[in-house]
């Protein structure tokens, strides 16, 4: 689906709003290998990051369909990162069930830009027959935790040690479930 651009204010800065294109591909592949190294929340170290700018384009092509949503932000001129949803699954058993994810620059963390977009496809979701938003979050990240309970989503289920980092050390991912 395509999100019509869209200017707000948010604490002084001034946020822009869109839908991803083919052409943002070369920025969305950089900010994706570069966030993931900014924080151990993510799936992949930033050394596992290689996608191309061709399956890049892919996958914002794929996004811009009718029931999946890949909006990107600017803040006061500057990309700052992006959310999604796409449908849980290819059968009608799961078409009313979207999957959920977001990620942000860190300097553009704490300013409400992640509550911006989150309400943003939450309302979009609903508006396209979603009843239900699902997404993962690693423990640990109390910050996205308190975000996505505020927001109305409840923990449902844990996998113990799902991440292992190079460290050795180990993080659970933590199952969100919201009805819309």
């Amino acid at each position: 689906m395509i999100l019509k651009e869209e200017k707000l204010t948010l604490n002084g800065h001034e946020i822009f709003l869109r839908s991803a294109k083919p052409e943002d591909a070369p920025m969305l592949k950089d900010y994706l290998k570069i966030v993931s190294g900014e924080t151990r929340f993510l799936s992949k170290e930033a050394d596992e990051v290689n996608i191309t700018e061709e399956q890049e384009a892919a996958f914002i092509e794929k996004m811009n369909r009718p029931r999946n949503m890949l909006i990107i932000a600017f803040v006061d001129g500057e990309y700052a990162g992006n959310c999604s949803f796409d449908v849980q699954g290819e059968s009608r058993r799961n078409a009313h069930r979207a999957d959920f994810g977001i990620a942000l620059f860190q300097k553009f963390t704490g300013i409400g830009l992640g509550r911006i977009l989150m309400e943003k496809a939450l309302n979009r979701a609903k508006e396209l027959g979603y009843t239900q938003m699902e997404l993962t979050v690693v423990s640990g990240n109390e910050r996205a935790q308190k975000l996505y309970k505020s927001l109305g989503f409840e923990e449902y289920g844990r996998l113990p040690n799902a991440n292992k980092y190079d460290d050795g050390t180990f993080s659970d991912d933590i199952f969100m479930v919201k009805k819309l």
